[in-house]
């Protein structure tokens, strides 16, 4: 079975190790978001590749869900002695290695696709990670401080503010202009199944599918797309992707969300159990709804989401 995953960091990282116990044989392809990524100190980071590579890799920090295990930060605290910032952004002293790597091979002028894969040879992830364009794309959010608009990195907006602010719009900077990374239209095409974990539907699984030719291959493709509703019980199970949802004008709903992808994208649509009332108005949209526990709280509980939405994938397919 070859299935595709859209994913962003933590949410599809835990999704994604829950994927490989339920279908061990399967060949995953993960499409991973590149609209979080930002230049620190003179270095290329790429917090959600990072995060689904350490994830799968066992190098992740279990209790943060990023970063890596055993971190120190002798690094940043020296460059904080000296008053280089951004103090907001912990990298960690092992962290840096990737970054460092990351950045030398980029400015070698390998392009980040083929990064990606030279780092994940040392972490073997069990996947095939692709960046979802090697041209960059950076997220930035449009808030209102004291008056004053303007506009930030999502990572200023997420890390720094925690999103304290209401976020005005949401915009994949270079995105009209970037071009899938190799591969990625191709394992679109010849996929059997397509996921959606529940990432942020906007600064994730949106981003990746702002890259022009991503959604429409989504949409041409002959596999049944099947999602996971991030939100549980009117509230985001984690972070806080009801703030830039409502910068897109949706509500933090299971089945808001699942209207916001469209039957013209998504063909299945899971929603938690709690959730069940919503079902009926996820299937009047054309859309084939089930309710089933969707709390990630260790990788069983993960597997069996897994499960749930590959069965799901094949009542579609029928």
């Amino acid at each position: 079975m070859r299935i595709v995953v859209l994913a962003g960091g933590i949410g599809g990282a835990r999704f994604l190790r829950g994927l490989k116990q339920a279908a061990p044989d399967a060949e995953i392809t993960v499409i991973g978001n590149t609209g979080d990524d930002i230049h620190l100190f003179g270095l290329k980071v790429c917090p959600d590749l990072d995060t689904v590579m350490y994830t799968l890799g066992g190098g992740i920090n279990e209790e943060q869900g990023w970063g890596r295990t055993d971190e120190s930060f002798a690094v940043k605290e020296e460059l904080a002695a000296y008053g280089v910032g951004p103090e907001w952004f912990g990298l960690g002293d092992r962290d840096f290695a990737t970054h460092i790597v990351r950045t030398q091979m980029l400015g070698a002028g390998y392009p980040l696709s083929a990064v990606t894969e030279a780092l994940c040879a040392r972490w073997q992830p069990g996947v095939r990670l692709l960046p979802m364009s090697d041209d960059r794309v950076e997220t930035h959010v449009a808030i209102e401080v004291d008056g004053e608009q303007r506009a930030v990195h999502f990572q200023e907006y997420w890390v720094k503010l925690r999103a304290s602010v209401d976020a005005k719009a949401v915009v994949p900077v270079g995105a009209e202009a970037a071009k899938p990374a190799p591969g990625v239209l191709e394992a679109i095409a010849e996929a059997d199944v397509i996921l959606f974990p529940p990432s942020n539907p906007v600064v994730s699984v949106g981003t990746i599918l702002a890259v022009p030719g991503i959604r429409e291959a989504v949409v041409a493709a002959g596999a049944p797309v099947v999602g996971l509703s991030p939100i549980v019980g009117d509230a985001p199970v984690r972070g806080m992707a009801d703030k830039v949802l409502a910068a897109v004008g949706v509500e933090s709903t299971a089945a808001a969300v699942a209207l916001h992808y469209g039957a013209e994208l998504v063909g299945g649509w899971l929603v938690d159990t709690v959730d069940a009332g919503a079902v009926a108005e996820v299937e009047a949209a054309g859309i084939a709804c089930r309710a089933v526990p969707l709390m990630m709280t260790d990788v069983d509980a993960t597997a069996a989401m897994a499960r749930e939405a590959l069965a799901l994938a094949e009542e579609v397919r029928g």
